[in-house]
């Protein structure tokens, strides 16, 4: 067993350098105080954003306050994940965050007087050049005004809040805290340790038997509750529907994309073009059961690997040169900005004992990025460093190109930078490659990421929907209802080669972003939206390449983000970015098949 080493016995060169933030914990704490003090500044505004200038003066002073608390915040949450045993970080990060919430309600007044500002007043202010950074800002306040209530009711509605958040709150507590699976049982009668975060784990496996013991465990259990869950579920769609009725949005649908700003045919859209390529999924779910030479395929089977006994070692420094090596087509800068990255120590590469898991990258404005891994030796790694960078270089882009308060993106488009880069990666390697098993799992790998974050969660998208509007209609969410609905998506988008059971059907009962308010579309949209710039970048070059960085990356939230993708290259109120996502799936899937005969 390999030793994890203490976060002191790290060498400086793999960790991530905070002093870019602050040079010290004492400069932190300084820096703490000041904020600290300064939180009654918004007091002076409170109740006087009566003109043009009070307004620039309270917006310029909101924005410079929450500059300087974001590094305040980031600092003290990577020094906290670095190592989460070490309580003076946790103590840290604790006070920081009780800095933003102080700060967040001081500051509660401003939105609610902007728009008791009359709209052609405020239209005509916000065209000012001392507004002018704030001029997109206000613009999508006063497009929302319709649906701002009276204060009366907007006060009831914010009481409301805590009572509206009980079915998830009730589902979250139940789901993570209380729920309780016996164990697994693989085919030699040993028992594994069955949770939410080793269920996937347990699919993989190459023991059929432990597959099917995890699977069917899991869902009897969660079908012994299901009459609870549907309740749960049922609760939190009320709620959005109520909500989206009291502000006088067409649906509850209606409502959660217009926070976006999103039209609802970049939904149907969606919807109707994965419908219309099933066959595709159909195919490699039949390839699937050939590959593991069964008789009958059950939902336990679509997870394990097709591709066995590849030993795919990726060391560090191996994988930094296969990264900047596939990101040569963005250009020197996009791939010197990444080369900055590395050698100037914004990721913090392998775990250590207390430091948090998993990965992500961070930051804030004035800071540079930050990309937490704990690598592992491993080719997997090597396509999770590059996701990550993909964040890194869109948010370093838009800091530099845009004001702070422009500078973020919504959740529309936050996975597609991302998604673009682990595209190119997976077609620099096939290029590069030149052993044929590796190419067959590099391949088998794409495919489950597009099968995962397109066609899956498309179908959760249409369940979302469906069960939204039979809330609408008057149609009672029951298990019984439920159980129909989500078995019979489940049948349509894996095909006839698929035997079925009745475990299957409660799965809904499992899926936390089923209350999350029309969420899991954009894992869809931003996968395809990705596939299809990548596409666009490898097939037209260096042109194309600048538009995405420059329409794209630069833009942050200057504009509504379906603008801001369609101005890259990727209208997604037309079918065809899933489309050309589509393409790329067929082109991955003829590959896969033409290798499997030459091996």
């Amino acid at each position: 067993m390999t030793k994890v080493i203490t976060r002191e016995e790290q060498q400086e060169k793999y960790t991530w350098n905070l002093k870019n933030i602050f040079e010290s914990d004492e400069a932190f704490e300084e820096k703490y105080k000041e904020l600290e003090g300064r939180l009654g500044e918004a007091e002076q505004f409170e109740g006087n954003i009566d003109s043009l200038e009070r307004l620039s003066e309270a917006l310029h002073t909101q924005r410079e306050l929450t500059e300087e608390i974001g590094k305040l915040f980031v600092y003290s949450h990577l020094k906290h994940d670095q190592d989460t045993s070490n309580d003076t970080y946790s103590g840290m990060e604790a006070k920081a965050r009780t800095l933003v919430v102080k700060f967040n309600t001081a500051w509660s007044f401003l939105v609610p007087e902007i728009l008791q500002i009359d709209e052609d007043a405020l239209e005509e202010w916000r065209q000012d050049e001392r507004l002018s950074e704030f001029s997109f800002d206000l613009e999508k306040l006063n497009r929302k005004r319709e649906h701002i209530l009276s204060d009366k009711e907007e006060k009831l509605m914010a009481q409301a809040g805590e009572v509206l958040s009980n079915p998830t709150s009730t589902f979250g507590m139940f789901n993570n805290a209380d729920l309780e699976f016996p164990d697994a049982i693989d085919a030699e009668g040993n028992a594994h340790t069955l949770t939410q975060g080793t269920y996937i784990d347990l699919l993989k496996s190459s023991d059929r038997e432990l597959r099917r013991s995890a699977y069917e465990n899991l869902y009897k259990t969660y079908g012994s509750f299901k009459n609870t869950l549907s309740q749960t579920l049922q609760g939190v769609v009320s709620t959005h529907v109520f909500e989206a009725q009291a502000r006088g949005y067409e649906s509850a649908r209606h409502q959660a994309l217009s926070n976006n700003f999103i039209p609802e045919e970049v939904y149907d859209n969606l919807v109707a073009t994965v419908n219309k390529h099933l066959h595709l999924l159909h195919r490699y779910t039949e390839l699937r059961k050939q590959l593991l030479g069964l008789d009958t395929l059950k939902m336990y089977d679509v997870y394990t690997p097709m591709v066995k006994d590849v030993d795919f070692k990726m060391e560090y420094e191996e994988a930094k040169e296969w990264m900047l090596n596939s990101l040569e087509p963005m250009g020197e800068e996009y791939v010197g900005i990444v080369k900055e990255g590395l050698e100037n120590r914004w990721v913090d590469v392998y775990e250590n004992k207390g430091k948090r898991s998993g990965a992500y990258s961070s930051g804030t404005y004035g800071t540079n990025p930050f990309i937490l891994m704990n690598w592992q030796d491993n080719v997997n790694n090597l396509f999770t460093l590059t996701h990550e960078f993909g964040h890194s270089v869109h948010s370093y882009y838009s800091r530099q190109n845009q004001p702070s308060n422009m500078s973020g993106y919504s959740i529309f488009i936050a996975e597609v930078a991302s998604n673009f880069n682990e595209a190119l990666l997976a077609d620099y390697m096939f290029r590069n490659l030149e052993d044929k098993k590796k190419k067959l799992y590099l391949l088998n790998e794409q495919l489950e990421g597009f099968k995962g974050s397109v066609f899956r969660q498309t179908m959760f998208a249409e369940f979302e929907h469906k069960i939204h509007t039979m809330k609408e209609e008057g149609e009672p969410l029951t298990a019984g209802s439920l159980n129909e609905v989500y078995g019979a998506l489940n049948r349509k988008y894996f095909g006839d080669v698929m035997e079925y059971d009745e475990y299957i059907e409660v799965e809904w009962a499992r899926i936390p972003h089923f209350y999350m308010n029309y969420y899991v579309y954009q894992y869809s949209t931003g996968y395809a939206a990705a596939a299809s710039l990548s596409k666009q970048v490898l097939e037209e070059g260096s042109e194309t390449a600048e538009r995405y960085i420059n329409e794209f990356l630069k833009k942050g939230s200057s504009d509504y983000p379906i603008n801001v993708l369609k101005n890259a290259g990727v209208d997604m109120t037309t079918a065809e970015p899933v489309e050309n996502a589509m393409k790329v799936f067929e082109s991955q899937l003829d590959q896969f098949e033409a290798l499997l005969k030459e091996i």
